[in-house]
């Protein structure tokens, strides 16, 4: 099989351990360890054995994920090195060549590309900006069709901080419940939403339903790589397997830290900083934004570190980013690499002083480039 170029991922792992500033995540600026391990917390983490774990998630981290979802059973949970290795494990086990899936767009094009990778036909779901980036749901009404075997939605949303509204989730399950589609749900910025209202998830509202989430991004644990799959008791009992060909089992103190984070205790306490930091850090977005009404345009996102601002002069994103890099040493995400050129996502989940240095340097060199361009 030949995999169809990750274009985000290559040009993030080139660049965002070499740059100035990377201004290109997605989650808040991470925890330190010595924020998790309290005093007592500390001696038990420093009896962890480590050793093999169970390779689908230890009973404990089971219990802590299972409380996010009523009425899960732990035999419907799957634990996975990172969300990514969710949505991966998701598509190799269920997407066949031939098959229909519909991806939105803009979107983190993991699982579009891996459907491709695949075999399987694309058709993108075009969130629209005109809208406040939520589908045209006629657009949808037509796109979904007897032979559609998944619908991948992520939400909130990545790059736009985009929340589906009620009326949206509910016409995505109403049609695929009429064609008998899969609906996957990657809910990983759940948590992350700056008015502090937790985005309701898939889970619950539909049989045929994988939801993907992890500690990445609106717990600010990227370091940890936990993720996991929660879904129908067979359907998990089938893709575990395709798990025993990757990872076969997340790290034991992966697991012991994970099961901390997701405590009763912890949790609500880090979804507070990373709301306090979003809260914080947008209006110095959004000010140097509106300071460049001439070359910028944006809707506030709802959730998540990341703005999706559109930019008005000729010039390919990717193009931008790239002279960004040389230029300036800052990364951020062309929109093409989102499926949506002509837009830049900005990350500003990073402390202030970073911040702020990051987005002079941006200034700098976009008046710079507009002008060129003009020229």
């Amino acid at each position: 099989m030949k995999i169809k170029l990750f274009e985000m991922e290559r040009m993030q792992s080139l660049w965002e351990n070499v740059v100035d500033y990377n201004l290109s995540e997605s989650g808040v600026h991470p925890l330190l360890l010595k924020d998790l391990l309290k005093p007592a917390e500390l001696k038990k983490t420093l009896r962890t054995s480590l050793g093999y774990i169970q390779s689908d998630g230890t009973k404990g981290l089971k219990e802590q994920i299972a409380r996010l979802y009523p009425g899960a059973d732990l035999n419907q949970i799957l634990v996975t090195s990172g969300s990514s290795e969710a949505n991966y494990l998701t598509v190799w086990k269920n997407v066949e060549p031939g098959d229909e899936v519909i991806f939105e767009l803009p979107n983190y094009m993991q699982m579009g590309g891996l459907a491709k990778s695949y075999g399987a036909r694309v058709k993108p779901l075009y969130l629209r900006e005109s809208l406040g980036w939520e589908p045209d749901l006629d657009e949808l009404r037509k796109l979904v069709t007897k032979k559609t075997k998944m619908i991948m939605i992520t939400n909130p949303n990545n790059p736009t901080g985009a929340i589906l509204s009620r009326e949206a989730v509910e016409t995505t399950i109403d049609l695929a419940s009429k064609v008998g589609a899969w609906i996957v749900a990657d809910e990983v910025y759940q948590g992350a939403e700056r008015d502090g209202q937790t985005t309701p998830s898939f889970w619950g509202k539909y049989d045929k339903l994988f939801v993907v989430s992890g500690l990445s991004k609106a717990y600010g644990l990227p370091g940890l790589r936990l993720g996991w799959l929660v879904g129908p008791a067979k359907a998990i009992d089938r893709t575990w397997p395709y798990h025993d060909y990757t990872t076969i089992s997340l790290s034991a103190m992966s697991d012991r830290l994970g099961q901390i984070a997701l405590s009763p205790e912890f949790r609500g306490k880090i979804l507070k900083r990373t709301r306090a930091i979003l809260n914080y850090n947008y209006p110095i977005l959004s000010s140097w934004l509106k300071r460049q009404a001439d070359i910028f345009n944006f809707i506030p996102p709802k959730a998540g570190a990341i703005c999706f601002v559109r930019y008005n002069f000729r010039m390919n994103s990717i193009e931008l980013v790239k002279k960004l890099i040389d230029e300036k040493s800052v990364l951020i995400v062309p929109g093409e690499h989102l499926g949506l050129d002509g837009y830049l996502r900005i990350g500003f989940g990073n402390e202030e002083p970073y911040l702020r240095a990051g987005l002079a340097r941006i200034k700098a060199a976009l008046r710079s480039f507009k002008t060129a361009r003009r020229r």
